[in-house]
């Protein structure tokens, strides 16, 4: 059998602690970062400063000597720029209006020495360093804000760079503004698509995880219908006895007063109406194949098939689902211990389901293994283990749901017992279930009558039970 993952060695005696309750949180979310990880990001960092550092100075100087301004002048627009590549990474909006603001300050300030240049005549009104830094600040604009915002501030830029450009213009200089334009387009295009692509991925992880979270919860539901129409059953055969011996006690007593038979015939009457509605609001479970009776069945998973009103079967039925299983091509030995004592028919049921599983899990999991089931009567419960030699050949695929081992700790967690199911050390699997005989109200445990001696069987040294 595969497993799901590895518990515990050996199935405890009482029931595991309640799981502390998981506060569903927001998927986490790298969209207000310009890369996921951790190094991406201080890689970015570095490689933004670096080019900040390099538009400083190396762009002062330029545009200083393009535009015939002192050193110290044309620093403090190269700087002007850099600042704003750095701010980019956590303040971008307010980058770029620094950077466009720098930028045409700086267009004004040298607007009237631009006939004073000799040949060639400067860039203007974007230098290339001015060009560098509100491109990298619109591409990290376009990661980190809505696509119509940085649309926005793309439309801003260009706007504002046609009004200076046509409307003032200058008399010695190289236009820039249609090309500044268009890589700044190419800068928010490009810093768009990479934000699109981020947020698909981050949407279908999310979608991918709630995906799973709901076919999990959906096995859960399917497993806990499938209990309640089984108990469903037990508790009907019950109530029915209760209305048979009711009826036929009157014809047991000589005489029996018109007190008696007004009792007893309340009793047989509350009976019924607890069976009517028990039958009423557990009915639904039962329509899960209205068309075909025959495939709401029970059999080990190997074809078998019962009848749909067919009783609930009990630890006395364990040989023929052995028998069952033996058919199916399986070699199966079966060991019962202990002293047997009544059960509850819901542990009884359970425990069958749980043999019945595991063995239907050896058949799909573990071809030309051989199988062993265990069960020890104990004094206060029932500890139940199925084990299986290590597989022949490579399973074929299979075409169940992958719900057993769900279905086996619903089973157990639902009488306050626990489950374990894991390798063993032969190659093969175990399964071992501790099912107590007196659980508590809340499920959470339970009461033993009387001194606690029972002990949980160890495995044999070849990894069986």
């Amino acid at each position: 059998m595969r497993p799901a993952a590895a518990d515990d060695a050996y199935a405890p005696l009482g029931p595991p602690a309640p799981a502390p309750a998981r506060r569903k949180r927001p998927l986490p979310t790298n969209l207000r970062k310009p890369f996921g990880r951790t190094w991406r990001r201080w890689l970015t960092i570095l490689l933004t400063t670096w080019i900040a550092l390099g538009v400083s100075l190396a762009g002062g100087n330029d545009l200083s000597a393009s535009y015939d301004l002192s050193t110290a002048h044309g620093l403090i627009a190269g700087f002007a720029q850099g600042i704003a590549l750095c701010l980019a990474l956590w303040r971008p909006g307010q980058a770029w209006a620094l950077s466009l603001t720098a930028t045409f300050i700086t267009a004004f300030v040298v607007r009237p020495h631009l006939a004073e240049n000799a040949p060639p005549a400067p860039n203007w009104p974007w230098a290339t360093p001015e060009v560098i830094a509100h491109a990298g600040v619109l591409l990290l604009l376009a990661l980190r804000v809505p696509t119509r915002r940085s649309v926005a501030a793309l439309g801003v830029s260009g706007l504002a760079t046609f009004a200076l450009q046509g409307q003032f213009g200058g008399t010695k200089y190289a236009g820039t503004g249609a090309a500044a334009v268009a890589i700044f387009a190419i800068a928010v295009i490009v810093g768009t698509a990479l934000r699109g692509r981020k947020e698909a991925r981050t949407q279908l992880v999310e979608q991918e995880t709630l995906t799973a979270e709901e076919r999990a919860h959906r096995t859960l539901l399917e497993e806990r219908s499938r209990i309640a129409r089984e108990l469903h059953d037990v508790v009907a055969h019950h109530m029915s006895v209760i209305s048979i011996q009711a009826q036929v006690a009157p014809h047991l007593v000589e005489n029996p007063s018109d007190e008696l038979k007004e009792n007893l015939d309340g009793i047989r009457q509350n009976a019924l109406k607890a069976l009517t509605e028990l039958r009423r609001v557990l009915g639904v479970l039962r329509s899960e194949h209205p068309d075909n009776p025959a495939a709401a069945g029970t059999g080990t998973g190997t074809g078998s098939a019962t009848a749909p009103h067919a009783p609930q079967p009990t630890l006395d039925r364990l040989d023929a689902l052995v028998e069952n299983t033996r058919a199916a091509g399986l070699t199966v030995t079966l060991d019962v211990t202990g002293e047997r004592r009544p059960l509850q028919p819901g542990l009884e049921l359970s425990a069958y389901r749980i043999v019945q599983e595991a063995l239907s899990n050896v058949l799909r999991h573990a071809p030309g293994a051989t199988a062993r089931v265990k069960v020890v009567h104990e004094r206060n419960g029932l500890t139940v283990w199925v084990a299986n030699s290590r597989p022949e050949r490579p399973a074929p695929p299979s075409p169940g749901a992958g719900h057993g081992l769900l279905g086996m700790r619903e089973r157990a967690a639902m009488l306050g017992g626990a489950l374990s199911a894991h390798p063993s050390p032969d190659g093969g699997y175990l399964v071992s279930a501790y099912l107590p005989a007196y659980p508590r109200l809340d499920g959470l445990g339970y009461v033993p009558q009387g001194p606690h001696d029972a002990h949980a069987t160890a495995p044999d040294k070849d990894g069986t039970a």
